[in-house]
């Protein structure tokens, strides 16, 4: 039950929000559900990657994704993931944790800062520009086990000259990309050193997680995204802490 609802909240959160929503994922796997440290921050990429997968599917069927600026910050975002992952593998998880809380107050900031428009910006494509912050994004959210949405939306208007729709729509398969790069990685470590993961958990809430992503979506069109935005940016900056006090400190 307990699973069903930790994957509710975060397909919810998806479908109202979009970028920055997978961000509960580590959260509720750790506090909800239990997981060791090590374990929700490896499973918390599966499972973003299985919903962002699902959702591209549609994105690519209603021609909503551009495949060269996927390609051109999804490979370097791959080898960044598959690289902080493996940075993750071998430090303590609290330091994990320490940052994935620094980044829920950057994703509250850009949440409760949003203002972006519907319109292309018609910036050129900078493609060492793409690459560069492919890189580094991936590197971050392989670390700490996050989709990196709410960073890579922003790249891809203000970089990469896309419509706010369609860097959304791409982020989706970007964020697929690499946080199945980065699991992997992780995967490798961890059963190697005798871990196991809970497939039926993880299957649970890649499959909930996208169902629950529609409920937000009909959600969004009913109530003001605007104050939920702000409500969920304040939220962020509250389970931040939350993280820093009951698993950072402890």
């Amino acid at each position: 039950m307990l699973v069903l609802l930790g994957a509710l909240i975060i397909g919810i959160s998806l479908g109202l929000f979009g970028s920055g929503g997978s961000i509960l994922t580590v959260p509720v796997l750790l506090y909800l559900l239990q997981m060791p440290a090590e374990l929700a921050i490896a499973s918390s990429l599966l499972i973003v990657a299985g919903i962002s997968l699902l959702g591209s599917v549609q994105n690519a069927w209603q021609k909503r994704i551009s495949w060269r600026h996927l390609w051109w910050f999804g490979l370097p975002g791959m080898l960044g993931t598959y690289g902080g992952a493996w940075i993750g593998t071998l430090v303590d998880s609290r330091w994990q944790l320490l940052v994935f809380a620094i980044l829920m107050v950057v994703a509250a900031i850009f949440m409760w800062r949003n203002n972006q428009q519907e319109t292309a910006n018609q910036r050129p494509f900078q493609p060492v520009k793409v690459v560069a912050d492919g890189l580094v994004v991936g590197a971050i959210t392989g670390f700490v086990g996050v989709g990196g949405g709410f960073l890579i939306v922003p790249a891809l208007v203000l970089m990469a000259g896309l419509p706010l729709g369609i860097a959304v729509a791409t982020s989706l398969g970007i964020i697929a990309m690499k946080s199945f790069a980065g699991f992997t990685k992780y995967y490798l470590a961890f059963s190697a050193a005798g871990m196991s993961f809970n497939w039926q958990v993880i299957a649970i809430m890649v499959v909930a997680g996208f169902i629950g992503s529609f409920a937000g979506n009909w959600l969004g069109q009913k109530l003001p995204k605007a104050k939920l935005q702000k409500g969920f940016a304040l939220f962020l900056a509250v389970m931040a802490v939350v993280v820093i006090s009951q698993s950072v400190l402890k």
